[in-house]
């Protein structure tokens, strides 16, 4: 098994600001995020939202087997960080930058421009263990804060880092960008976001990769 490029077995709270455990603190960031989250998702009326949608929203069908892509987006986000954690550190801070820029930007927008969508089916056509899943997401993930959608963004970022990775195979690198494909539709497909929010967050990618990659971190990969 390939060795971690820290000794993290040496690692104790109080060396957290040495050179080779420093960059463990990018992980304080997800801190900031879910406190951001719980203000954007209970705090924030409905009726304060504006609805998104477009014509594309009624032409998407609901299709519960998109759940597998979608739900494997959180999957594909821990194993990412960890993995960078553990064999690229660098890679690590560039996603973890890229992470943390998405989250400020979307947040401020849904604080600034509260966005909701109203495109979930009332009713599921089918009762299987998919459909249950999702019910069960609707209810704890709430259709408002999505415009511009974090599932899309995360997952730009993800794929841009990996991609610069010289070591990183070409199969992995396909299989990676095809299944960032699948979790963009995905975001359409179980009705937790309207092709608007997926539209809006590109440019938020392209401002965290021109951040991350061509302001913070200039040195090639």
């Amino acid at each position: 098994m390939k060795a971690p490029v820290v000794d993290y077995k040496s690692f104790r709270p109080s060396r957290i600001n040495e050179p080779q455990y420093r960059h463990l603190k990018l992980w304080l960031t997800w801190l900031v995020y879910f406190a951001l989250y719980f203000i954007t998702e209970n705090l924030i009326p409905a009726e304060r939202c504006h609805a998104m949608h477009c014509a594309l929203d009624d032409i998407i069908p609901f299709c519960e087997w998109f759940l597998i892509p979608y739900a494997g987006w959180y999957l594909l986000i821990v194993f990412s960080l960890l993995y960078f954690t553990l064999y690229d550190v660098e890679s690590f801070k560039r996603l973890q930058v890229y992470i943390f820029i998405t989250q400020l930007v979307a947040m401020a927008v849904y604080i600034i421009y509260p966005s909701r969508q109203d495109l979930r089916p009332l009713v599921f056509e089918r009762d299987n263990l998919l459909t249950r899943i999702i019910g069960i997401i609707y209810a704890f993930d709430t259709n408002t804060g999505v415009c511009p959608s974090l599932h899309v963004a995360y997952s730009l970022g993800i794929a841009s880092v990996w991609l610069k990775k010289k070591d990183a195979s070409v199969v992995w690198k396909v299989i990676l960008v095809i299944f960032v494909i699948a979790i963009c539709m995905a975001t359409s497909f179980v009705k937790q976001h309207s092709v608007v929010d997926i539209l809006w967050a590109l440019p938020l990618g392209a401002l965290a990769e021109v951040l991350t990659f061509h302001v913070i971190y200039r040195k090639k990969t």
